[in-house]
């Protein structure tokens, strides 16, 4: 199962940032494709990260034997619950944790049961791979399951992934595009809220303490755990006061249940217009420039939407 890979993209060399997407339609070739690239990785002496869902989890722990003490396992229905987390979370901060060596991942953060609200963070988080990663030493193998996803999947795959692997051959993406312009088609629009969702505005930082109140009490009507409310209120909070902090004018939340979740849309006239806002974890040594990042952190779905004038943030906690 585990051959080597074949590359058959000509150049003979790669920038310090590999990222792959990997077809698999089976079990053998999905572990031959993780295990081909896990055990590259331990022979070099890299370390290794595998963030998958539980299911594959399972495959490739059990695959793995002994081997499975050397390397990192992570459950990506937990860990990249929020497509939004898993780039400062999980990638960034395995490769922080890791500096000045070279790491290898392999994330799936892309499978059937993600849905449509889901699904456009987690084409931005596979796109800006490619850009927040860049410049560090970094191997990303991203499996994608050609039986279960539906063909916009498989084709947004050749669009965010330079390299692409199918039955141990590897051969440049055609398809690629330019990450940051991708990231940016993935910010709106969203719907409209539903007719009777409860709205309150803010202009002044003394509104603060209402935004909380409004928040805390919409969401343990809609049945929200306390624990879960809190790390709204908070989300919430820091979403307002950076409005204020950073805008000419107030803005508006808004709440309503759907489907299975709460939700808060913080709407105001800012514009957004750094794509790896929220997707970048600062330097220790900055003093702002984590607000974004700690909202990923706490939410478990996070969309935007922005233009000149305009930026909504929509909140989603899984009641």
């Amino acid at each position: 199962m585990t051959s080597p890979t074949t590359v058959e993209d000509g150049s003979g060399a790669h920038a310090s940032l590999e990222h792959i997407g990997l077809l698999y339609d089976t079990e053998a070739a999905y572990l031959d494709g993780v295990l081909s690239f896990v055990h590259a990785a331990l022979s070099a002496g890299d370390p290794v990260l595998v963030a998958v869902p539980g299911g594959n989890l399972d495959l490739v722990r059990s695959a793995l034997g002994a081997d499975a003490e050397r390397v990192r396992l992570a459950d990506m229905a937990v860990a990249g619950r929020n497509p939004g987390r898993i780039l400062p979370a999980v990638l960034c901060a395995f490769a922080d944790e890791h500096a000045g060596r070279r790491v290898s991942i392999v994330g799936e953060p892309i499978w059937a049961g993600r849905d449509e609200l889901e699904y456009p963070a987690c084409l931005a988080h596979e796109a800006l791979i490619n850009a927040v990663l860049a410049e560090r030493d970094v191997a990303v193998l991203c499996p994608y399951d050609t039986r279960g996803l539906d063909a916009r999947a498989v084709a947004d795959a050749h669009r965010t992934h330079p390299v692409m692997e199918h039955l141990g051959v590897r051969s440049g993406s055609t398809a690629y595009t330019d990450p940051i312009a991708l990231a940016a088609e993935c910010n709106g629009p969203l719907p409209a809220p539903p007719p009777g969702a409860a709205t309150a505005a803010y202009a002044v930082p003394t509104d603060l303490p209402l935004m909380r109140r409004f928040t805390t009490v919409h969401a343990s009507a809609a049945g929200l755990d306390p624990d879960r409310a809190e790390e709204l209120v908070v989300a919430v909070n820091e979403l307002v006061a950076n409005t204020l902090e950073h805008t000419g004018g107030g803005g508006t939340v808004t709440a309503w249940s759907q489907g299975g979740a709460f939700v808060c849309q913080v709407e105001d006239t800012g514009h957004l217009a750094d794509p790896l806002a929220g997707r970048v974890p600062p330097p220790v040594s900055a003093t702002g420039g984590r607000g974004l990042i700690f909202i990923q952190r706490l939410c478990d779905l996070v969309r935007v939407e922005t233009r000149p004038g305009r930026t909504v943030i929509r909140l989603f906690m899984d009641v």
